[in-house]
């Protein structure tokens, strides 16, 4: 911002009624910036700024606005409690999703609430303004919005790096192991085929060998599947195609039933799943791990061994709600000393079967593509059988593919 004459900074009676009048509506600022974030986002307000702490501090923002208009020579430094708020803001933003355009927007609806409550007061009014008062005080409302907004945007970007960071680091981890479990399955079945082409072999060891190639080959395609539906769900999550909860878990009982009948398991899926829209692709590729583990797992004790999707909603403390699934079963569960490896990559609990077929991978590309969509996943053993679950934030109305930010009414 240009440097304020002498005459602009000191002494201005417009710059002193518009700071008191600031601190005395910054409660109904406040809810005026509140509604117009939620009628954008189409978020519930409440979830606009979710805790009643930080709905508490966020007139802290007007006020320290309303300090440097009155005096420009109080610079908003990184050690204000404004600050701090500015930066509790941006990283409420990163946890509810928000993106870079959206941030900036938020800003700007401010500062044109902001812009238009100072018109309000110049009009109100008798003290005696100039236009290069006026012209000012709207540069001072300006620069110190500017200051808070790169306080919470760069709370905001320092979040996302941190989770780019994470993901490059876990690609880089995924790689190595991929990379050894298919050496390690082309190199057996090579040494399988080359061992074929001897004339001498009996029938019962050319079967074994071949079952061999069949069955590294199989596991090979189902990774490269599974990689291909991963890769879907890298993509920004407001470009994917979304669905209703209940029919990604119908589609996935679909596909999956024959394997359940093969294998005598009953398939049920709940009627009270929770009605919200999910991404189609990562939620029935989480659904198909899940519910495929837990018919290679299941019990051959129980004369009725059965699956079964469920789900719910549950409120979060910051943020908006999430959606939890589960996929319960009475199988064979995993022994307790080896839970906490449930979802590292190649990682295949010991059951005392070696007929179980599978990578070691499912789990961990579970875990992987909810993390990718802000979620989590968790493993619970009730005594009997086992509960895979997951949790996803519930999407924004508006986060439809596809669809086009809102424009921003011009302030007044």
């Amino acid at each position: 911002m240009a440097a304020e004459t002498k005459e602009q900074t000191e002494d201005c009676p417009l710059a002193v009624v518009l700071s008191q009048r600031l601190i005395e509506s910054s409660d109904a600022l406040t809810k005026r910036w509140l509604d117009r974030i939620a009628a954008r986002i189409s978020l519930d307000a409440s979830l606009v700024f979710p805790s009643q702490d930080l709905l508490d501090h966020v007139p802290l923002l007007i006020e320290g606005i309303a300090a440097y208009v009155a005096d420009p020579a109080a610079v908003i430094s990184s050690d204000m409690a404004v600050v701090a708020k500015a930066r509790e803001l941006g990283s409420l933003r990163h946890a509810q999703g928000f993106d870079q355009y959206q941030i900036l927007k938020e800003f700007e609806i401010l500062g044109g609430i902001l812009l238009g409550f100072l018109g309000e007061v110049a009009d109100e009014t008798d003290v005696p303004c100039g236009r290069s008062e006026l012209l000012a005080c709207a540069q001072r409302v300006y620069r110190a919005v500017s200051l808070i907004l790169q306080a919470a945007s760069t709370q905001f970007l320092q979040l996302g790096a941190d989770k780019v960071g994470e993901r490059e680091a876990r690609l880089r981890a995924f790689n190595r192991a991929l990379t050894h479990e298919f050496r390690n399955r082309i190199g057996a079945s090579l040494g399988a085929a080359q061992i074929l082409e001897l004339s001498d072999l009996p029938d019962g060891k050319r079967e074994e060998l071949a079952a061999l190639i069949v069955r590294n080959v199989r596991g090979m395609h189902g990774v490269l599947d599974n990689l291909l539906e991963l890769s879907r769900v890298d993509a920004d999550s407001r470009q994917q195609r979304h669905v209703r909860l209940q029919q990604a878990a119908a589609e996935v009982r679909r596909e999956l039933r024959d394997m359940a009948q093969v294998h005598g398991v009953t398939l049920r899926l709940t009627d009270e799943l929770p009605d919200v829209e999910v991404a189609a692709a990562a939620v029935e590729l989480c659904l198909t791990n899940l519910v495929s583990n837990a018919i290679k797992y299941r019990d051959p004790a129980t004369d009725n061994p059965w699956i079964e999707i469920r789900g719910r909603l549950e409120a979060q403390t910051v943020g908006d709600s999430q959606v939890v699934v589960e996929v319960a079963d009475n199988g064979i569960g995993v022994p307790a000393d080896q839970r906490a490896q449930l979802f590292e990559r190649f990682f295949r609990a010991g059951n005392g079967s070696s007929e179980i077929d599978g990578t070691g991978l499912g789990l961990s590309i579970v875990r992987d593509t909810v993390a990718q969509l802000g979620g989590r996943v968790w493993a619970d053993f009730p005594g009997v059988g086992s509960i895979f679950a997951f949790s996803l934030p519930c999407r924004r109305d508006n986060d439809n593919a596809g669809e086009a930010p809102r424009d921003e009414p011009s302030p007044g």
